[in-house]
């Protein structure tokens, strides 16, 4: 029997009415997603000064921004369901302590093969994170109203994350070695340990059945395939390794999905799909961040590097997009009742699709007149769209799956996080790496310049007068028209969006009771 068939009122320890201290909980849980975000975008910010430090070629620095979110995107199905297996505090707490500690590891990093490996690492610690806070306060808060208002702050909490990374950092690069950026989130960590222990419930799936090791072994496998095939395919075109991982990921995830379908107590609860707003909330997820993670993981190299801003002022200068989601986040859920989901969700999108069209027209000396509005117009977009549709994943599923349900929410985000950045990333690289050399550049330094723009940087300072500044020039503008392409694209993928979220989200609202809203989810399983 389904463990979805059971009822939701076995949690009773997690009800509001038994847990005065819900705001408490959701203000520590929120620490947890302030850890992720931070972590996400300091790294950006790094990348120059990790650049000019460890020397890692074009590929190897798309590796370190990218192999986090594939490590986390192969195992968010597998933690969702194992928090909601052992206790999806006890994992939380668990993966917090594991990110501090990895944190670490990364800060001190020696060379750019190290790097990727503890980024790695804290792909895995990270992945123990993201499903258990939404999981968590599905359980906390059953009132509808009452949830749609904590996934709001959770959602602009996320934001904070992105807005207080890029300045804190800023100030930190400013002053210390880039392996500062990664240290600040031992404080955040240690607030969640000890607070976390003392106020959050511990919720759990009543009846989850046994743990299946082939479903782990098949969903990992299989994601982290098809995800090193878009990136190596993006990178380097059809290659033989690159179809035979295209194959293989598929193949292991068409036999994950069919073992799901046939298990008493799956890993993953595939009938949720039916649900047509869960799957199309996911599926908006999905699109939205393929569309944006390239092109934000490339802008802060854009205004330190192409328009010689501190790694403080280019923080700053990124502040409107948090800023702007962080509104957006706080009003969705009042924005989707009075108007309607799919009104919320296919206007948000419209608006990022909106900016990034606009970024076909940006330069080496854009001004900020146009930078400013285009970060605040992503940040009330990105907000608004992702808040709705958080909401309608949770209140789509009964709360005993509540980890299983945000892993998969979790999980078309990074994995729209590492396909954004492996195939936009790609077409930044791939047209910055064919602009014209001057004539003095050795051809190990031309390599250097051709292999990323803070290798350009290097090579021009070591060239005498007029040389240099004819290489730095023409690199940049190779970067800039790299990202206006892949700004492009991502406008038409973010359009594309828009118009599914438009018709996969018709007819779903927010105000239904938890009892009510489950139901669509289990009516199919029957």
């Amino acid at each position: 029997m389904n463990s979805h068939h059971q009822p939701s009122t076995t949690q009773a320890e997690t009800s509001p009415q038994a847990n005065p201290g819900r705001w408490l909980a959701l203000a520590v849980l929120v620490c947890a997603v302030l850890l992720v975000g931070i972590d996400a975008t300091v790294l950006g910010l790094a990348t120059p000064f990790l650049g000019e430090d460890l020397r890692p070629s074009g590929t190897q620095l798309l590796w370190i921004g990218d192999i986090y979110s594939f490590v986390i995107a192969g195992l968010l199905v597998t933690m969702g369901s194992l928090g909601d297996r052992i206790g999806r505090k006890k994992l939380l707490l668990v993966g917090a302590a594991a990110f501090g500690l990895v944190s670490v590891g990364t800060a001190y990093a020696h060379s750019a093969e190290a790097m990727i490996v503890w980024r790695a690492l804290l792909g895995v610690a990270g992945a123990t994170l993201m499903p258990s806070t939404l999981a968590l306060i599905r359980n906390l808060f059953p009132d509808p109203r009452e949830r749609s208002f904590a996934v709001g702050v959770w959602a602009a909490m996320t934001s904070a994350g992105a807005a207080v990374g890029p300045v804190v950092g800023g100030f930190l690069l400013e002053h210390f070695w880039w392996g500062s950026v990664f240290l600040i989130n031992l404080p955040v960590m240690a607030v969640l340990l000890v607070v976390g222990a003392r106020v959050l419930p511990e919720s759990r799936n009543p009846a989850p059945g046994p743990w299946d090791l082939p479903s782990v072994l098949l969903s990992m496998t299989g994601i982290v395939a098809v995800v090193y095939a878009v990136k190596e395919g993006a990178l380097y075109g059809a290659r033989l390794d690159v179809l035979g991982a295209a194959a293989a990921g598929v193949l292991l995830l068409a036999v994950f999905v069919r073992r799901q379908l046939r298990l008493p107590a799956p890993l993953l609860n595939m009938r949720l799909f039916r649900h047509r707003g869960f799957s199309g909330a996911v599926l908006a997820d999905l699109l939205t961040i393929l569309g944006l993670a390239g092109l934000i993981f490339f802008l802060s190299q854009f205004l330190q590097l192409v328009q010689g801003r501190s790694p403080l002022e280019a923080g700053v200068a990124e502040l409107p997009a948090a800023l702007g989601s962080v509104t957006a986040g706080l009003l969705a859920g009042r924005i989707a009742r009075r108007t309607s989901v799919r009104g919320a969700v296919s206007v948000g999108l419209a608006a990022v699709a909106l900016a990034m069209g606009s970024c076909a027209w940006l330069a080496q000396d854009t001004g900020y007149w146009l930078l400013g509005p285009i970060l605040l117009l992503v940040g009330l977009g990105a907000g608004l769209a992702f808040t709705v549709t958080a909401d309608v994943i949770l209140s789509s599923v009964p709360k005993e799956e509540a980890g299983a349900a945000s892993a998969v929410s979790e999980t078309a985000y990074e994995l729209g996080v590492a396909l954004g950045i492996a195939v936009l990333g790609s077409i930044v690289t791939g047209i910055y790496r064919g602009f014209a050399l001057p004539a003095q550049v050795s051809e190990a330094a031309a390599e250097e310049a051709r292999g990323s723009l803070g290798g350009a940087v290097e090579v021009a300072a070591g060239l005498p007068g007029q040389a240099g500044d004819a290489l730095l020039d023409a690199a940049r503008e190779a970067f800039t028209d790299g990202l206006r392409t892949a700004a492009s694209l991502s406008a038409v993928v973010l359009a594309a969006a828009a118009v599914l979220a438009w018709y996969l989200l018709r007819g779903q609202r927010l105000e239904e009771s938890p009892e009510k809203a489950a139901a669509p989810a289990a009516e199919p399983a029957a």
